[in-house]
């Protein structure tokens, strides 16, 4: 399957029977995004959050205790 990162617009392609191929056929507003950019977001959520400064919101507020 063919996908293209919704970040940098970089085209892959994923083997059509894995399971992030068949989320992304079944639920269209589901979006793909490479691993380089999944990374990077991840690395720059962490140096925010050990700032001090950033509030990671949850849907509830007993997620948001953990954090």
């Amino acid at each position: 399957m063919l996908v293209k990162c919704v970040l940098c617009e970089r085209e892959g392609e994923l083997p059509d029977h894995s399971p992030e191929a068949k989320q992304l056929r079944n639920r269209p507003i589901h979006t793909y995004m490479c691993r380089e950019c999944h990374d990077r977001i991840s690395a720059r959520t962490a140096e925010r959050m050990a700032t001090g400064k950033f509030r990671f919101r949850r849907t509830s507020a007993s997620s948001e205790e953990r954090f």
